[in-house]
């Protein structure tokens, strides 16, 4: 092989290599996380007597406008910076000179980036929670108009139980309140400052954690720096909170595309977020519910891939953690637009009432009222009572009726044990007392569905 031809290799080779090593073209996503804690740190410099006055002025002035190139789209990002510090620095000195050399006295790269990133978890965590809050209130006003509309209870899928539309829109509000309670509780536990730790032992240099701590809105500082640099939990904290989020959507979005489909029509999604079949016109496909399906998988495998990054790493700092990001940018966006659409999603399907109601007529969802009224009222032990049932559900099967049509000589027909039974029976089974007779705490009746809702209203208001 020629010289030529060697020269070209090796320059082919540093260029991907180069690529390879890279973190620019994504972690430039952290550019006013990176300034704002390039700033916290030169003020707490000045403050420390490790920078002038003059210098610190100079440097906060020059990040500024390097700041003002990155959002006005002048600043150009090249490979050669390799990530974002680097870029933001380089441009800095190229402005001021000297003193934008000082800027990285008593830090390193590795607390700089869990600085970066951290404060970009924890934004992202308090404006996901106001999301989740927002949806929450979507259901709590859906259920509000629905307290009193039947819909079949399921369970394996199968006609259950008699409940009322909202009592099942309140079911989400709650899986939503505990993902907002979660991200709450990570905020909680990872609102500490990795700045100072420097590369994983502290710095001999007079600084004041403390002070950077606090500028940048974190509680306190981190106590053990080897630790601070090398810890991704918080990155794996969001993660874990989005994916459950994103399970949440996808069971919601799961119920959306049944009840939407002609064997169910319960419910009748906006023209927005449903489209027409390219070769059937009659048709409309729920696609937004089904996309908000699909994106659970993708921030699932986000979740996965940094857990595995993170499998066995020795401490402290390794460039492994370079993959810890790109994830996080991905699945923050992907909840971000998931909660948004769901939300109109939800605000603006149309209810069909009469399909809801029509449907709890199969299945014999009042049959465990019959059990529980010979409970109740004939002092049976209650096995007895559920024989005793599937005698009349039978019966009813035979006369082609559901069991809360059932008159109440039918009913004594069908099993010598009920002969005298009361005729309060054909009260208890009908759908709508059915439904109503759960009043247990948490349960469906209107009266507990309206008190859930209260308790929704209040918790919002306080929230």
């Amino acid at each position: 092989m020629s010289n030529q031809n060697n020269q070209i290799l090796k320059n082919t080779n540093a260029q991907i290599l180069d690529e390879f090593n890279a973190s620019i073209m994504f972690d430039k996503e952290l550019y006013s996380q990176d300034i704002r804690g390039s700033i916290a740190h030169s003020q707490m410099l000045c403050e420390q007597g490790i920078l002038t006055k003059e210098e610190q002025e100079a440097i906060e002035k020059g990040l500024l406008q390097v700041k003002e190139e990155i959002e006005s789209g002048d600043f150009k990002f090249t490979l050669a910076t390799e990530d974002i510090h680097m870029a933001v620095e380089s441009r800095l000195t190229e402005i001021i000179g000297e003193p934008g050399k000082k800027l990285h006295t008593a830090r390193s790269r590795n607390d700089q980036v869990a600085t970066d990133f951290r404060l970009y978890v924890q934004e992202k965590s308090l404006s996901i929670k106001a999301q989740l809050k927002e949806l929450i209130e979507t259901f709590v006003n859906v259920a509000s108009k629905h307290t009193e509309t039947l819909i079949p209870g399921m369970t394996h899928l199968q006609h259950a139980q008699p409940l009322n539309f909202g009592y099942h829109m309140l079911a989400y509000a709650n899986m939503f309140k505990r993902d907002f309670e979660r991200f709450e509780s990570s905020y909680e536990r990872n609102n500490y400052s990795p700045l100072g730790s420097a590369a994983l032992a502290g710095t001999p240099h007079n600084i004041n954690r403390k002070s950077t701590s606090d500028k940048l809105g974190f509680y306190e500082p981190t106590n053990h720096a080897m630790d601070t640099v090398s810890d991704r939990d918080f990155a794996l904290e969001i993660l874990f909170n989005i994916s459950t989020s994103m399970m949440h959507i996808s069971r919601i979005s799961e119920e959306l595309i049944t009840w939407s489909s002609y064997e169910f029509q319960f419910v009748r999604m906006s023209d927005e977020y449903a489209t027409t079949s390219s070769i059937m016109p009659q048709k409309k496909n729920p696609d937004v519910p089904e996309l908000l399906r699909g994106k659970t998988g993708r921030v699932y495998g986000n979740l996965i891939s940094l857990l595995t990054v993170m499998k066995g790493l020795p401490l402290a700092y390794n460039k492994d953690t370079q993959e810890d990001k790109e994830g996080v940018f991905d699945s923050v966006k992907t909840i971000e637009i998931s909660l948004s659409i769901l939300n109109e999603v939800i605000k603006t399907m149309i209810v069909n009432k009469d399909k809801m109601q029509a449907a709890c007529k199969v299945g014999h969802l009042s049959a465990t009222d019959l059990a529980d009224f010979l409970v109740q009222n004939q002092n049976m032990p209650f096995r007895t009572a559920y024989y005793i049932t599937k005698d009349v559900v039978s019966h009813a099967n035979s006369l082609n009726k559901d069991i809360s049509e059932l008159t109440i000589d039918e009913i004594k027909e069908a099993n010598e044990d009920l002969k005298n039974v009361s005729e309060d029976i054909v009260m208890y089974l009908d759908l709508r007392n059915s439904m109503n007779a759960r009043t247990s705490l948490g349960g469906t009746s209107t009266k507990q569905t309206q008190k859930q809702i209260e308790n929704f209203k209040k918790w919002l208001k306080d929230n």
